[in-house]
């Protein structure tokens, strides 16, 4: 049996219509959610620590801002869409103090309800709404008149009506335009950390990245390197995102696609998928999870280490000469 979907003939916004809503953050996500919501109608309020600099962001959105505290004094549904790393110290400190019974607490993402950093009172409700692509697509989606497929999950009922509230929720932020889909926190977690790592993110820029070094150590032109291993990348995934492999593989030349099928295999082989595995086990586990913490409570070594190898590499210094020669790319702002 396929799984349910959600659209707006499924979901009313009546069930958070006279409730205030809190964003705690005002990042990529963050004012995201509160724009759309706030323009599906909805009544909400920015909450941000002292001294923000993102204060003047949100109010010249027309978007009221309190400090934390206080927004979740007066809130009914707080939403925290700070980074994962950050939001136990401001759950603890800002939050856990005024969540109240029959209030919602919800997230973006349910890394620290699943792992264990965050625990909530048994009588507020506890849900997720997560879009499923980064914060300045969802708004800009939204304001051309359509959606961002999302998911959501009920970890705790308290109320009875949680399950109503998220769905009223994914819909105030566009989601129900494009559908909408249950899952739980674990498994949204687990699967969004191993979709990011070994396929998004980590897998697509380091097949990307050996790509490009394969080509310039072999004498051609870094410039023409970047072309065929970065640049073209987006012109195949908007086919695979608009008509799926078999579409892609019908609007591409018959070299190309003989190419997919006898070289594919030997760049992502048995041991590729083997080592998939490896971290999907690293994820359940909370390896992973440990792992990144530790680098974050010590100040993100590693990961400033890495940015830092990254920004000097080849790649993205052509690719920053490239793209500055291309108005239609620099001229797309994001938004946060």
């Amino acid at each position: 049996m396929a799984a349910k979907m959600y659209y707006d003939k499924d979901v009313s916004l009546a069930p958070i219509e006279d409730k205030l809503i809190a964003i705690i953050g005002y990042g990529s996500q963050a004012h995201a959610h509160a724009q759309n919501l706030r323009d599906s109608g909805l009544n909400v309020v920015v909450g941000l620590r002292e001294g923000s600099s993102s204060q003047a962001k949100a109010e010249q959105a027309g978007l009221r801002v309190a400090s934390i505290e206080d927004a979740v004094k007066e809130a009914d549904v707080v939403m925290l869409l700070i980074p994962d790393e950050n939001q136990p110290k401001t759950y603890t400190e800002s939050i856990e103090p005024h969540l109240t019974a029959g209030k919602a607490l919800a997230f973006g993402h349910g890394f620290n309800i699943h792992f264990g950093r965050i625990k909530p009172p048994a009588n507020v409700d506890v849900f997720l709404v997560a879009p499923k692509g980064p914060g300045h697509m969802l708004r800009r989606v939204y304001a051309d008149g359509a959606g961002m497929p999302s998911i959501f999950a009920v970890e705790q009922n308290a109320s009875g009506q949680a399950v109503d509230i998220a769905l009223a929720y994914a819909r105030g932020i566009g989601g129900t335009r494009a559908g909408v889909l249950e899952t739980t926190f674990k498994e949204e977690t687990e699967t969004d950390l191993f979709g990011e790592q070994s396929v998004l993110c980590g897998g697509v820029t380091h097949l990307i990245q050996a790509g490009f070094e394969t080509l310039v150590e072999a004498g051609y032109q870094p410039e023409i390197a970047y072309f065929e291993t970065l640049h073209e990348v987006k012109l195949i995934v908007d086919l695979i995102y608009e008509k799926g492999f078999e579409g892609m593989r019908h609007s591409i030349s018959n070299t190309a696609e003989y190419g997919d099928y006898v070289t594919g295999p030997r760049i992502i082989t048995d041991e590729t998928k083997a080592t998939m595995k490896e971290v999907l086990t690293d994820i359940q586990s909370g390896k992973f999870a440990q792992s990144f913490i530790q680098d974050a409570e010590s100040g993100f070594p590693y990961m400033n280490e890495q940015r830092g190898k990254m920004r000097d590499h080849q790649l993205e210094v052509v690719g920053k000469e490239l793209r500055d020669m291309m108005p239609f790319i620099t001229k797309k702002e994001l938004e946060v």
